[in-house]
């Protein structure tokens, strides 16, 4: 990366990477994927990490991509390249969908999908509160660590578990900008230096 400040992501990085926590694509990376992408953890531990690109919806809603499923208004995320034939969700229901994992404060992933298609069937659970993905985002232990290292990812602590809020498509440049003026600089860089 050719960065024109007089610092380096990894001065900047004071956070390790762990569950609960986001990995922000630094500024000028080009993979297709990951490219302006931000991701949620929901597991980093020495056997990997899996998480969620939060801000790359999907032309398509739950009910275009699910047979089967009650009618119900929620988009369908990019959620990473494995396994991009499966659905994954996260969501703000630990305490009522039975399997439920903790990711953070108010926030969990999957649980019981039949009981969760019963609940939005009898409107208990509101697009608000859930967030579904196509395929999920993974690294062995080494080569996020790595990854890290080459100054690919800036980590941030999830401020917010609102799920409206997780959906902001502006979701890359506003988180930066709230991590102080050092990241928010990052925030401004064109995506191609070369037209600036």
């Amino acid at each position: 990366m050719n960065n024109p400040l007089n610092y380096t992501i990894t001065e900047l990085n004071k956070l390790k990477p762990k569950k609960g926590r986001l990995l922000i694509a630094e500024p000028f990376m080009d993979d297709p994927y990951f490219k302006r992408s931000v991701v949620l953890l929901t597991e980093h531990n020495k056997d990997g990490s899996f998480g969620f690109m939060l801000n790359k919806p999907l032309e398509i809603k739950i009910n275009d991509a699910m047979q089967n499923f009650p009618p119900f208004e929620a988009p369908i995320f990019m959620g990473g390249p494995v396994q991009s034939d499966s659905l994954f969700y996260i969501h703000t229901q630990g305490e009522i969908i039975e399997g439920s994992m903790k990711i953070s404060n108010n926030l969990y992933w999957s649980g019981n999908f039949d009981q969760l298609k019963q609940l939005i069937q009898d409107q208990q659970i509101f697009p608000n509160e859930i967030k579904f993905f196509i395929g999920y985002s993974g690294w062995d232990y080494i080569q996020l660590m790595d990854e890290i290292e080459d100054e690919s990812w800036i980590i941030s602590n999830l401020k917010s578990s609102n799920i409206n809020e997780l959906n902001n498509v502006d979701l890359w440049k506003n988180t930066l900008q709230k991590m102080g003026s050092k990241f928010s600089l990052l925030s401004n860089f064109p995506e191609d230096p070369s037209l600036n």
